[in-house]
């Protein structure tokens, strides 16, 4: 029964980042879209770009949202939407937002790994640092000199790409300030973050960092989400952190489910 779970799991988040069974048709705001030849992923990235209505209305730099599963048939349509819904509201600050579009999903958001069961599922694992090191030394770059940009940056990302945000924050704190995560496949390469992160974790982030994560009624995903609540818990890391548990949602719910709460939380100061 586990095996017949976690292959359900392994097909639904790694292989595809879009929602079984559910179609949206989302808007596509006015956005803009650049390439970025990389040279830590070897390949062209393609990224788009969206800007709030105040960003033309003043001189103002602002802050930005990056965000795997970035690509305009991704996740990139429907979190534009709702950032500028939110921001008209007044219930979060203005932010750009900046989607990175997948090429191979698998490769660029999963950590090492030898567990047989993983690699029969992700053949090419690992990529998840060059990633990381074409986000921190060339997308930021890029970003910061097209456009006007302070100094905070977040993050979001859902099922694999929340077990990326996840990494990140134990493996390079320092990239951005705000962490958001929903359903993050934490199972993968058994637990390792999880597993080990006593050991990972900043000895003391000043309350300096905020990371909301959250987990569905996915068996393989809550169990794991909530042992790493009970560890913060146990913690005695001055971090700013928020713990969703949404046993009514399903994996294919959740984000578009938690993530106005879950902005609203993180991006305000």
């Amino acid at each position: 029964m586990k095996k017949t779970i976690c292959a359900l799991f392994i097909a639904t988040l790694l292989l595809s980042c879009k929602s079984k069974g559910i179609v949206y048709n989302d808007p596509i705001p006015e956005h803009d879209s650049l390439i970025i030849s990389s040279k830590f992923v070897n390949e062209d990235r393609v990224i788009n770009i969206w800007t709030p209505p105040s960003y033309y209305d003043s001189t103002d730099s602002l802050p930005v949202l990056y965000m795997p599963d970035g690509g305009i048939q991704e996740d990139f349509p429907h979190m534009a939407n709702t950032l500028a819904k939110l921001i008209s509201e007044s219930k979060i600050p203005p932010y750009i937002l900046v989607g990175i579009e997948n090429t191979e999903r698998r490769r660029d958001l999963s950590g090492p790994t030898e567990i047989k069961y993983d690699l029969k599922y992700i053949p090419n694992p690992g990529g998840s640092d060059n990633f990381r090191s074409f986000i921190k030394n060339e997308l930021f770059n890029e970003i910061g000199n097209k456009y006007r940009t302070n100094n905070i940056r977040a993050i979001i990302g859902e099922s694999a790409a929340g077990m990326f945000v996840i990494e990140t924050f134990l493996l390079d704190n320092d990239m951005f300030d705000y962490y958001i995560a929903m359903d993050p496949a934490l199972w993968y390469n058994e637990q390792y973050l999880v597993k080990n992160f006593d050991s990972l974790a900043k000895e003391d982030y000043e309350l300096k960092k905020k990371l909301w994560f959250a987990g569905s009624d996915a068996v393989d995903i809550s169990r794991h989400t909530k042992e790493l609540n009970k560890k913060l818990e146990n913690s005695n890391l001055r971090l700013v952190w928020k713990y969703s548990d949404e046993p009514e949602e399903q994996h294919s719910t959740i984000f578009r489910a938690t993530k106005e709460k879950a902005l609203i939380w993180t991006l305000n100061e």
